[in-house]
């Protein structure tokens, strides 16, 4: 998730609370986690398990060795200590461009390898990838900003297409009004917004019962795609229609195809609807170039 935004709007309190509303780290999950952190001296005093999944958030001057894992003897970098948790990366356009291109690869494939002298290791990294970024060099909306076309095109330049074609959702986040800060209206909780995410992960579980290597619509390849993502004709033109006028890449299809089964999967639907399919692609705002 890409959230975009001016500074103030609350992008880091949202990357936050993410980790309060997924569900709960499974046994096999809790045991290769804490297997990570125990690598790292990261246990507390008496601690033999770990049962929160991680947040973890390397400031913009990381290295790519303290991202990847590194050293003579190659230990797990933040990508690592993320496993089954959140990586948080606050104003990404500031990371280093070849510190970025070191991601396309674990969020591919959920493993990074690093060949050193001593031989080569790998380490897994299954980790749900949240950045934050200005729209803007000056922080602005386009529409407000005093950047010109070339610079806020630069701007957003030193996020590579091939990075963004992986990253499932570009969630605008706006300037909050007055009244919405100062009313007495509330929205869901984290606990009740929990409920519906643990619903949704359950018929992700039972869908994949009998292929265990599988546990979220995240890790589906492209044959699963097939068999579990199919769309009924006027769906299926709905998403050919996209595709044509608005450019989307061969990744940014499977994508969209498996971010529409999960808000299927949170209503509750059995099969992926037009709106499903609809709701989507409007999470694909930077390669639809709605910022120049």
């Amino acid at each position: 998730m890409l959230l975009i935004g001016p500074p103030g709007t609350g992008k880091s309190m949202l990357a936050k609370r993410l980790a309060t509303i997924l569900p709960p780290l499974t046994l096999n999950e809790a045991l290769e986690t804490t297997k990570i952190h125990s690598i790292m001296g990261l246990l507390a005093p008496g601690q033999a398990l770990i049962t929160q999944r991680p947040f973890r958030a390397p400031h913009h001057t990381a290295s790519d060795a303290g991202l990847l894992g590194g050293n003579i003897n190659p230990t797990p970098g933040e990508i690592s200590l993320a496993h089954h948790g959140v990586l948080f990366m606050d104003e990404l356009p500031e990371f280093k461009r070849n510190v970025l291109e070191t991601l396309r690869q674990p969020l591919e494939e959920g493993r990074v390898t690093i060949s050193r002298a001593a031989g080569t290791v790998t380490f897994p990294s299954q980790f749900m990838l949240v950045a934050a970024m200005n729209p803007t060099p000056d922080g602005k909306m386009p529409h407000e900003s005093k950047s010109s076309p070339r610079e806020i095109q630069s701007h957003l330049g030193r996020i590579s297409g091939p990075l963004l074609d992986r990253i499932d959702l570009h969630v605008e986040v706006p300037q909050v009004k007055f009244r919405e800060i100062s009313g007495d209206r509330t929205g869901e909780t984290s606990a009740q917004i929990r409920e519906r995410v643990i619903a949704a992960r359950k018929i992700q579980q039972k869908r994949f019962a009998h292929k265990p290597k599988i546990t979220c619509n995240a890790r589906l390849g492209p044959k699963e795609l097939k068999e579990f993502c199919a769309l009924e004709e006027e769906t299926k033109e709905l998403l050919k229609n996209a595709m044509s006028e608005l450019h989307f890449s061969a990744r940014a299809y499977d994508r969209i195809l498996k971010v529409a089964r999960t808000i299927a999967d949170l209503a509750g639907a059995e099969k992926i609807l037009s709106e499903h399919v609809s709701e989507a692609v409007q999470y694909r705002s930077l390669d639809r170039q709605l910022w120049t």
